[in-house]
């Protein structure tokens, strides 16, 4: 009984083996004799012939559409009409490479546009993000005795101010063998100096090199920090070239970086100053604005009344109409200098018809540790009514050039109680 149930089910197993075997056979033949149903031909000529969009060339393939290769029977997708085919040794076709970077056709976007539609907003412009030009490397001033570029910055902890000597360019020196060297002052101490390396041979010298002032953070904001370039002759004799006064002010002092600074040579006023000493200053008047300008510059000559080391200069500038009072406005005070730098701006607001009735005085005063203010000296520019001479030409010059910055020297006269 066991023996004819094992043949049995082996004879099941092998009937399911030979069936499945037989089954492979059949679909291999099936598929190796199947075949693509090719549709018919047709005879229009505008489907015999097409345009390269590549190359705008006339292609001719007699008895076959386009889109369809000889040996393909079945009709190329839309997606790869239009390309480019070349033909192969074996008889057979294959599309020609093409650019991986192709240019975009120009596609206007027009108002019909929906969200979303793809359109070419334009070419990009390499100009545009291009690094900004250093304007300071360019627009040299006619008569430009030079530029000079430093760094600036004041440690609060130590007291100690840091300043880099960075280099020089366009300096105009006398022969064609140009050595220079820079002094540095922190006035109005003049006695005492920190000097650069020379420079030799060479017009626009690179000097990398840095100095340490010891001052105090209470005297630092009222000190003026002197550059004085000059050039070295065979005799080793020094000849200034120019010179620059950077006052130290609050908002150049702020911050624990250096702040890269440049300024043009200035050249130094051998003029002897006034009886009571002189001022500087520039004038501009915006008609459409009806604005005053004033820019206090500096100050030189001043004949303090007391010790150095406990006075304090001050300008005051206030604006009169009719000789009374309508406003004033102070600058900050320098400490204990005979020529102290100001670069101070102030604005008032001035009226067209009220110019010929307006005028500007400058008072330059001292300070003492009690507070107690006297006056150096003073000056007053304006219309004829009120001024002659220098001070009349610069309020001229004023109105004349409207909204240019007119600058001139004046010699301040003897003080009266502000």
């Amino acid at each position: 009984m066991a023996e004819q149930l094992a043949f049995l089910i082996g004879g099941i197993i092998g009937g399911l083996l030979l069936l499945i075997g037989v089954s492979c056979c059949l679909w291999r033949r099936f598929c190796a004799t199947f075949t693509y149903e090719e549709l018919p031909e047709t005879s229009d000529p505008a489907t015999i012939s097409y345009f390269s969009r590549k190359e705008d060339r006339l292609y001719q393939y007699s008895g076959t559409p386009p889109g369809r290769l000889p040996s393909v029977p079945f009709v190329v997708p839309p997606s790869h009409q239009g390309r480019d085919w070349v033909p192969l040794h074996g008889g057979d076709w294959a599309v020609a490479p093409q650019d991986p970077c192709p240019v975009p056709e120009h596609m206007a976007c027009t108002s019909s546009a929906k969200p979303g539609d793809a359109c070419e907003m334009g070419s990009i412009n390499p100009e545009l993000y291009k690094s900004p030009e250093d304007m300071s490397e360019t627009g040299f001033p006619d008569g430009c005795l030079g530029r000079l570029w430093f760094s600036v910055e004041y440690q609060q902890e130590s007291e100690r101010l840091l300043v880099g000597l960075i280099k020089a360019q366009q300096l105009q020196v006398p022969s064609e063998t140009c050595s220079t060297l820079v002094k540095l002052h922190l006035l109005p101490d003049e006695r005492r100096f920190l000097q650069s390396k020379t420079k030799h041979k060479i017009c626009n010298p690179q000097f990398d090199e840095n100095f340490i002032f010891q001052v105090s953070s209470k005297s630092v904001t009222q000190r003026v920090l002197k550059f004085s370039v000059y050039h070295v002759n065979k005799k080793r004799k020094h000849q200034l070239l120019g010179q620059v006064l950077f006052p130290l002010k609050n908002e150049t002092l702020a911050g624990d970086h250096h702040r890269i600074i440049w300024r043009d040579l200035e050249a130094k006023n051998l003029e002897p100053p006034s009886e009571f000493g002189d001022i500087q200053f520039c004038l501009s008047y915006n008609d459409y604005l009806s604005r005053l300008t004033v820019v206090v510059l500096r100050a030189k000559g001043l004949q303090l009344q007391e010790d150095r080391s406990v006075v304090s200069v001050f300008v005051k500038v206030s604006l009169m109409n009719h000789n009374k009072f309508v406003k004033c406005k102070k600058t900050s005070a320098v400490l204990g200098s005979v020529n102290p730098v100001y670069n101070e701006t102030f604005s008032f607001k001035v009226d067209t018809n009220e110019l010929d009735t307006a005028s500007l005085s400058l008072v330059v005063l001292q300070t003492t540790e009690g507070n107690k203010s006297s006056p150096l000296g003073r000056v007053v520019v304006g219309p004829y009514m009120y001024t002659r001479g220098k001070e009349l030409e610069h309020w001229g010059e004023m109105l004349r050039k409207p909204k240019e910055l007119v600058k001139r020297w004046h010699a301040l006269c003897r003080p009266t109680e502000p």
